[in-house]
């Protein structure tokens, strides 16, 4: 009887730890992805100028990546608080992935690809590998815009908020550009933070994601765009 009763109870955990893990697996393949998001991204010459001493930031040339293109900072979920969603090990990318990484990020070089996935990536709802294509994939087509060519064209010279937006506006519609907040440190802008309405993933565009996006308020009025060197 004694037999009985215990096989009958350990169905009964066994049947009850199924039902809680189907649960949990249920939870995250139902998870929706982010849709509105902040997409960072730095002009590297103006963060090293601030950050000498950083990894990233030794023997930078200008035939380098940095010099002259937007590197990434990171792809946020919002709300803003909206960090450290899940616990996570230590990040492994496949060495393809990471090996752009370092060119696109090169903060990667000092771990901020871990930092990013931990705080942010965690809430985005993907794979690691889908959270930085995503990111990498919205950081082009900034570089290939017109929005990359006029800071590299402005190199060395003041730039008003006004003028970055109606980059934006010209790169990827009227309007854009109300939905981008530039950062600036010591009289250098540093750092673009753009706001995203969308799945990235099912909708690409930088232009659709800018169209339903929310405004911005700006406290950086102008900035240096900022050279390769110190």
């Amino acid at each position: 009887m004694m037999k009985k009763t215990a096989l009958l109870l350990a169905f009964i955990l066994l049947g009850a730890a199924l039902y809680a893990y189907s649960n949990q697996s249920a939870r995250a393949t139902h998870a929706k992805v982010s849709t509105r998001n902040l997409l960072a991204i730095s002009w590297q010459n103006a963060f090293c100028q601030t950050h000498q001493k950083k990894r990233e930031c030794r023997n930078v040339k200008a035939d380098h990546f940095s010099a002259t293109h937007f590197t990434l900072h990171g792809l946020w979920p919002q709300p803003r608080n909206n960090t450290y969603c899940k616990p996570t090990k230590k990040l492994w990318l496949e060495k393809s992935l990471y090996n752009e990484l370092l060119q696109v990020m090169p903060a990667a070089k000092s771990g901020l690809h871990q930092h990013e996935w931990k705080k942010h990536g965690t809430c985005y709802n993907t794979t690691p590998e889908r959270y930085f294509k995503d990111s990498i994939a919205l950081l082009k087509q900034i570089n290939d815009s017109y929005v990359r060519d006029f800071f590299v064209r402005n190199i060395g010279k003041q730039l008003t908020i006004k003028q970055v937006q109606l980059a934006f506006d010209k790169a990827f519609g009227k309007g854009s550009g109300r939905k981008v907040k530039m950062q600036c440190k010591s009289g250098l802008i540093t750092e673009l933070q753009i706001n995203l309405d969308g799945d990235i993933a099912t909708t690409p565009s930088l232009t659709q994601l800018l169209k339903n996006a929310p405004m911005v308020r700006n406290s950086c009025q102008k900035g240096l765009v900022d050279r390769v060197g110190f």
